[in-house]
C-alpha cells in the first residue's frame, strides 16, 4: 500500500504525461526494477534486524550507510571533500551513533552481525544508485516518474513477498495498517523526489546533500519522540543532538 501510493502521487505530479508503455524504453527502467527489489530486501532485513538486535541497531545501519555514496562522491565523480566537510561527514556518523543508543544496554548476539551489516550496504547501495541515476541517466523533468517507477517495482515485489509468504504461514492486514500505508506513502514519495533535487544543487555537493539528510532525519525523529512519546533522552542521546547540528553546519558552510 505504502509504495503504490507513493508511485500514484508521483505519476500526478507529472507535468508531461508519460504513457506507461513508454517507460520500459527510459535508459533508466532497468535501475528501477532493481531498486526496487533492494527496497523490499533492505526493508525486510531491517524489520528482521530490529526483531534480533534491537530498532536502534538497525537505524545506525541504516543512515551510516550515508558513507558509501560520499565515499563514491569523492572517488568516482572527483568531488571535493575538504577538511571540515570531511570532519563534518566524520562528526555525522558519530551523531548517528549517539542519537540512536538506547538507556539500557542491549544483549549484542555476535552471530546476528551480518543483518546490519547487510543492512548497512544495503541501504549505501540504494542511496549511491540513486546519486549515479540523477548526475547520468535521469533528466530533471523526469524525476517524477522515475521516482514513481522505483516505487511501482517495489511494490509488485512486495506482492510476491506476501504471495510466496503466503504458503508458510498466515499474513494478517489490519485496516488501521491500510490507513497507515497510505499515509505513509506521500512522504516516502517526496524523500526520493526531493533527494534527487538536492543532488542537483550547485552549492552542495553529494557528501553534503546525504549527510545533511541522513543526520537531519536521525535528529528530528530523536526531538520528535521526546515530543509526541515522552522519551526521556540520556547523556548519550543529547551528544548526538549536538553532534548532528556542528555536523550539518559543518558540511553545508564549507
Amino acid at each position: 500500500i505504502n509504495y503504490f501510493t507513493a508511485c500514484l502521487v508521483g505519476f500526478t505530479m507529472m507535468d508531461n504525461k508519460v504513457s506507461p508503455l513508454e517507460i520500459p524504453g527510459k535508459s533508466w527502467f532497468i535501475g528501477t526494477l532493481a531498486l526496487g527489489v533492494l527496497f523490499i530486501i533492505i526493508f525486510n532485513l531491517m524489520a528482521k534486524t530490529s526483531q534480533v538486535l534491537g530498532v536502534s541497531v538497525a537505524s545506525v545501519a541504516t543512515k551510516m550507510s550515508l558513507s558509501i555514496p560520499v565515499v563514491l562522491g569523492v572517488f568516482l565523480y572527483g568531488e571535493e571533500l575538504g577538511i571540515l566537510k570531511a570532519l563534518g561527514v566524520i562528526l555525522a556518523l558519530c551523531a548517528v551513533y549517539f542519537s540512536s543508543m538506547p538507556k539500557a544496554h542491549l544483549p549484542f548476539d555476535r552471530r546476528s552481525l551480518y543483518l546490519p551489516l547487510m543492512v548497512f550496504l544495503g541501504s549505501g547501495v540504494i542511496d549511491a544508485s540513486i546519486q549515479y541515476a540523477e548526475q547520468f541517466l535521469v533528466p530533471s523533468e523526469e524525476f517524477p516518474v522515475f521516482s514513481s517507477t522505483v516505487f511501482a517495482s517495489a511494490g509488485c515485489c512486495g506482492l510476491i513477498f506476501i504471495f510466496f509468504k503466503s504458503f508458510t504461514g498466515k499474513i494478517r492486514i489490519a485496516p488501521q495498517s491500510i490507513l497507515g500505508g497510505i499515509a505513509l506513502g506521500v512522504p516516502n514519495f517526496f524523500s526520493i523526489y526531493f533527494l534527487l533535487r538536492a543532488l542537483q544543487n550547485e552549492v552542495l555537493n553529494s557528501a553534503s546533500v546525504f549527510t545533511i539528510n541522513n543526520v537531519a532525519i536521525v535528529m528530528f525523529s530523536t526531538l520528535l519522540g521526546i515530543l509526541l512519546f515522552r522519551e526521556v533522552l540520556s547523556f548519550r542521546n543529547w551528544i548526538g543532538i549536538g553532534l548532528a547540528i556542528l555536523s550539518i553546519l559543518l558540511v553545508a558552510a564549507f
